[in-house]
């Protein structure tokens, strides 16, 4: 027990710069205050002791803002970062090394029993007030943008973002390998919908200056040929004629 307990400590430390000591984050980290009633809770849950498992997880809410329904199952390493506003419902099942920040929520978009909320892989970040929401699967290594609406499976090492979420990376960077990527922002993020917005927005602008130089240089011509012609040569009046 005090062996895992050293383990989910150690992690904050390897995802949070801000924490400083063993003790002020076994005494002021709400995240692993709600991890362990959980454990505790999760316990009790498939001893077959619900009420009292879910007094467990309600307690643990009251205490650190973070809901976690006792049946939920929960990996090793797992890190919730601020923690506020976190629900994970009933049937979520996360592996192991993820990481999720406040608000985010693994919910479910069904009223039948049964499987209905969604399941992590392994070393998956969720970044602020996401929802993942039903029975779906996100592969292992995925990154879920802040406040990003997920409904659809997100392949391993992909990249989702936006209302409702798109794949934006099919697999992580190179550069990015390995790197745990806070909030689930990556270097180079490239969304595909705002690149060809800013190449449309390019291409406009390529436009107007092209028809901008078109006029300048018809003016030019315009004041050229006005130059050249001679007065008392305009049309051709026979009473200019003299014989």
């Amino acid at each position: 027990m005090f062996e895992r307990l050293r383990e989910e400590i150690a992690v904050v430390f390897e995802r949070d710069p801000a924490a400083r000591t063993g003790w002020e984050v076994a005494t002021c980290y709400p995240g692993l205050h709600a991890l362990l009633l959980h454990r505790a809770a999760h316990r009790l849950w498939q001893a077959e002791l619900k009420w009292l498992a879910r007094l467990m997880s309600h307690l643990a809410r009251w205490l650190t803002g973070i809901e976690i329904h006792p049946g939920a199952r929960i990996g090793r390493r797992f890190f919730i970062d601020h923690g506020m506003g976190v629900v994970i419902g009933e049937t979520a099942e996360i592996g192991d090394d993820c990481t999720l920040y406040h608000g985010v929520t693994l919910g479910g978009t069904s009223w039948n029993k049964g499987k209905r909320h969604p399941t992590l892989g392994s070393g998956v970040v969720i970044g602020a007030g996401a929802k993942v929401l039903g029975p779906i699967t996100v592969g292992n290594g995925a990154r879920i943008g802040s406040n990003a609406v997920v409904v659809k499976d997100v392949p391993p090492g992909a990249t989702a973002i936006g209302i409702p979420a798109r794949i934006i990376e099919a697999a992580q960077h190179a550069a990015d390998a390995g790197r745990f990527a806070a909030y689930a922002v990556v270097r180079d993020l490239n969304d595909p919908l705002a690149k060809a917005i800013s190449e449309l927005v390019e291409h406009g602008a390529e436009n107007d200056r092209r028809i901008a130089k078109a006029l300048a240089e018809i003016a030019r011509l315009s004041a050229e040929i006005q130059s050249l012609q001679v007065p008392g040569t305009h049309g051709n009046n026979p009473g200019n004629i003299v014989d």
